[in-house]
């Protein structure tokens, strides 16, 4: 599969239950990726970047603010970023808590 434009997808307890990391996980195999799971500590930035593959931010827990192509989202459990190769964006942990995040790309 093949990412063509940047996607937030927020999770909807009512319908999915509580966002978990098998659930989640889940969720990006369904959608051809497999991913790393990640501990971010509060203050945590990264600067714009891109990468050379399509890419998808998914959120355990904590609060992740995304910025992509002139987009803003905070992030929280369950919730994901879709991004295509060579998207430039940045993301910044929010709060006092640690950002856990499934890094996910294509299989």
């Amino acid at each position: 599969m093949t990412l063509e434009q940047v996607r937030l997808r927020r999770w909807s307890e009512q319908e999915e239950g509580p966002p978990d990391e098998e659930r989640l996980l889940d969720r990006l195999r369904e959608r051809g990726f497999h991913a790393s799971r990640h501990v971010y500590p509060p203050g945590t930035v990264f600067e714009e970047h891109t990468h050379d593959m399509d890419k998808i931010d998914a959120v355990l827990s904590g609060r992740f603010r995304m910025t992509a192509r002139g987009e803003e989202a905070v992030l929280e459990p369950g919730d994901w970023l879709e991004l295509p190769a060579g998207t430039a964006h940045t993301a910044r942990v929010v709060g006092d808590e640690p950002v856990v995040s499934l890094d996910a790309t294509p299989l």
